[in-house]
């Protein structure tokens, strides 16, 4: 592990997972735990609030972490983002804020941020690159979480520019997994799907009825290819982290490069779900994003490309709600 450096006294590289047991989290604390050079250290919500930032700052300084994953985040779909659009743009400024402050005040080095491609303008040029950033007019729909994850890689920034920080921004595309939201109302797309048709193979319903047109394309990344990647990027030498970013940017893209529209992936899903009914869009509902494709060359430059394909990935996904369905509570 050339690229990180052990604190004094240790003879394991003990990192911090903030979200530990959200999706993306979830990924990275499997992928982590169990290396044998690294210590994973996670706590819950009742062990520590991330938005106490007296706590979060005495838990840095009791712990004294070499590296820190910032996972933790409240997301959700378009329903959920105009619903508590307060909520969102407060608890990931405040969580994120006393995270990134805390690692610095306990002088910690390594820090890998998790954005959002929701960052970008509504009408970016598609693939979108990085430097699209703050040039256009965000979606409206998801606006205050956007803006969140703009003030969050823009102070990771700030603390490497007059602090001299490694502290580093990713910001993946749509992700999907096991360990989702699937929350009939407050999910996204994937997940969100998942519930409708097993709901309605259990009732026996005729046909499904989806937000939107189906026309807007999406690009959708498995939660383990998101994880493999951040961990990627991470370890990645300072010289060769500064080599794959634009010029002029400070984050990278994680993603596959491809999308497909709403109405291939309703379909797909109901193949896999064996839901043999009518799709029904409802255009009186917002279709968000008409097309949002991150450009990935940047982080390909670096060595790391996705792996899990989306059609085997679905049916993983489905496969995993099956079995974990009573557990969700959400029928």
């Amino acid at each position: 592990m050339d690229t990180r450096s052990l604190s004094p006294g240790r003879d394991k590289l003990r990192i911090f997972i903030a979200g530990h047991n959200g999706m993306v989290g979830s990924a990275l604390n499997q992928q982590l735990n169990g290396v044998k050079d690294i210590q994973v250290v996670t706590a819950t919500r009742r062990e520590l609030d991330l938005l106490d930032q007296a706590a979060v700052h005495g838990f840095f300084t009791e712990h004294k972490f070499d590296e820190v994953y910032l996972a933790a985040a409240k997301v959700g779909g378009i329903h959920a983002n105009k619903t508590y659009p307060a909520e969102f743009i407060y608890e990931n400024l405040v969580v994120q804020n006393n995270i990134i402050h805390a690692a610095h005040l306990c002088d910690i080095n390594k820090l890998l941020f998790l954005g959002s491609s929701c960052i970008y303008p509504k009408f970016s040029e598609q693939p979108i690159k990085e430097d699209a950033l703050l040039t256009g007019a965000l979606e409206p729909t998801n606006e205050p979480y956007a803006i969140a994850k703009i003030a969050g890689l823009t102070l990771c920034d700030a603390y490497n520019k007059q602090y001299q920080r490694d502290y580093r921004s990713v910001m993946p595309t749509n992700l999907y997994g096991p360990n989702d939201n699937f929350h009939p109302q407050n999910s996204h797309v994937i997940p969100g799907l998942i519930d409708k048709f097993d709901k309605a193979i259990s009732a026996g319903a005729q046909s499904v009825t989806l937000w939107g047109t189906g026309n807007p394309r999406r690009e959708f990344l498995h939660v383990s290819d998101m994880a493999a990647g951040s961990i990627h990027v991470m370890n990645l030498s300072s010289d060769a982290y500064k080599s794959a970013l634009r010029t002029g940017c400070n984050h990278l893209n994680v993603g596959t490069g491809e999308d497909c529209k709403i109405r291939e992936l309703a379909e797909h899903i109901a193949t896999i779900s064996g839901f043999s009914g009518e799709l029904v869009f409802d255009s009186s509902q917002p279709d968000g994003t008409p097309r949002k494709l991150l450009d990935v060359s940047a982080l390909h430059t670096s060595g790391w490309q996705h792996e899990i394909a989306l059609d085997s990935g679905l049916k993983q996904t489905w496969d995993w709600f099956q079995a974990h369905r009573e557990s969700l509570r959400i029928h």
